[in-house]
C-alpha cells in the first residue's frame, strides 16, 4: 500500500494540515473510519485539495467502501490530472473491484507521470498476470458449461453414413452417442466421477420397456477376469432381448484393473499419461469406437478434455456386444 502522502494540493491553513496530519496518523494505526471521517472534515475547510481526496480515496479503500474510494480518485484526478497518485488510486481500487483491465490502464497513466516507480511496474506485471488468469478462467467456465460433443464427434457421422446408407438409420445413434458422452462429461464437471454404466438405444416399437431398462450398472464388471466374462455374456444377451439398435459404454479409468488396458505392451500401451478420466465404448452392429476422455484441473476447476480415439483392437473396455452384420451400403 502506497502510504498516504502530502503530495501537490492546495495550501489551507494550519487548522486544515492539522485536520490532515491527524488524518494520517489514525491512517496509520489502521483506524481508517476516523482517517476518513478527519479527511471528510478537511475537505469542508479545503474542497479543491487532491492531496486529501487521495487520502480518502485511501482509507475508503482499506473500508471496502469501494464506490465511494473510486470517487474520490476521480477527483483526485480532476483536480491534478498530472499527479501520478490519483491514478495509482484509482488503479488500486479497480483491482480490489477485480476490474484488472481498468485498473491496468489507470496504472500505466500512473507510470507515465513516474516512469521510475518500482511499486506501479509490480502492480502492472501482476495485473497483465491476473488479467491472463480471469480471461483463462472464463474459457474454462465456458468449456465446462458448454459442452458440445457433436462438434468433437463430427468425423464420425460420415463414418456412420458410410456404414448404415441412409441418414435415418444413424441419426439417431448419433444423437444417442453424444448425449450419453455430455451427461458423463458433465457429470464429471461436477463431481469428478461417473458411474460405471452401459446405456441403450431400445427400440420404440420393440422393447418391453417395463423388462428393459435404459441403463445397466457395471460397477462390479472390472473386479476380476470371472466378473467381466459374466457381465459381458449378460450385456451381450441384454443387447439382443431388448432389441437395442446400439450400447454405449461409460466407466471411468480408476476401476478397470482388469483388463489392464495400459500396462500393455506393442499396440496396448497406454500412451495417454497419468491423466484420469474416463472410456466411452460405443457399440452397434455396424460399427465400435472407443474413447478416453482425459481431465485435468485448470483455474481449480476440473475440466474434461476433448476425446481421444483408441484403438478399439487393442484396447476394448468389454468384447463386441452385437453380432457384426455386413454393411447396408453397397
Amino acid at each position: 500500500m502506497a502510504e498516504v502522502g502530502s503530495g501537490k494540493g492546495g495550501n489551507g491553513g494550519e487548522e486544515n494540515m492539522s485536520l490532515k496530519d491527524k488524518g494520517n496518523e489514525f491512517f496509520k494505526a489502521g483506524n481508517y473510519l476516523k482517517a476518513a471521517a478527519l479527511y471528510t472534515q478537511a475537505i469542508k475547510q479545503d474542497p479543491s485539495n487532491p492531496t486529501l481526496y487521495s487520502n480518502r480515496a485511501a482509507a475508503f479503500l482499506n473500508l471496502v467502501k469501494l464506490n465511494k474510494a473510486l470517487a474520490d480518485a476521480e477527483t483526485t484526478i480532476s483536480l491534478n490530472p498530472q499527479w501520478e497518485k490519483g491514478y495509482f488510486r484509482k488503479g488500486c481500487i479497480l483491482e480490489a473491484m477485480e476490474r484488472y483491465d481498468d485498473a491496468l490502464a489507470a496504472f500505466q497513466i500512473s507510470l507515465q507521470y513516474n516512469p521510475q516507480s518500482s511499486e506501479v511496474q509490480r502492480k502492472i506485471k501482476r495485473l497483465s498476470q491476473l488479467a491472463k488468469d480471469k480471461k483463462r478462467a472464463q474459457e474454462v467456465q465456458n468449456l465446462r458449461t458448454n459442452v458440445d460433443m457433436a462438434k468433437s464427434l463430427e468425423s464420425l457421422k460420415s463414418e456412420m453414413s458410410e456404414k448404415y446408407g441412409a441418414e435415418e438409420c444413424w441419426k439417431d445413434m448419433f444423437s444417442f452417442l453424444v448425449e450419453t458422452m455430455e451427461t458423463a462429461v458433465k457429470s464429471w464437471h461436477e463431481t469428478s466421477k461417473v458411474d460405471p454404466r452401459v446405456y441403450f438405444l431400445l427400440d420404440k416399437e420393440k422393447t418391453e420397456t417395463d423388462k428393459y431398462a435404459p441403463v445397466v450398472n457395471i460397477d462390479k464388471a472390472f473386479e476380476s477376469p470371472h466378473t467381466h466374462s459374466n457381465c459381458f455374456s449378460f450385456l451381450r444377451q441384454y443387447a439382443e432381448d431388448s432389441f437395442s439398435g446400439a450400447a454405449c459404454l461409460v466407466a471411468p479409468k480408476s476401476i478397470i484393473a482388469y483388463p489392464q488396458v495400459w500396462k500393455g505392451q506393442g499396440s496396448r500401451k497406454w500412451k495417454h499419461g497419468q491423466h484420469d478420466g474416463f472410456f466411452v465404448q460405443f457399440e452397434s452392429p455396424l460399427l465400435r469406437k472407443l474413447w478416453f476422455i482425459s481431465s485435468s484441473n485448470e483455474m481449480g476447476k476440473t475440466l474434461c478434455r476433448d476425446p481421444e480415439v483408441l484403438d478399439i483392437g487393442a484396447h476394448e473396455v468389454i468384447p463386441r456386444l452385437f453380432k457384426e452384420k455386413l454393411s447396408n451400403s453397397s
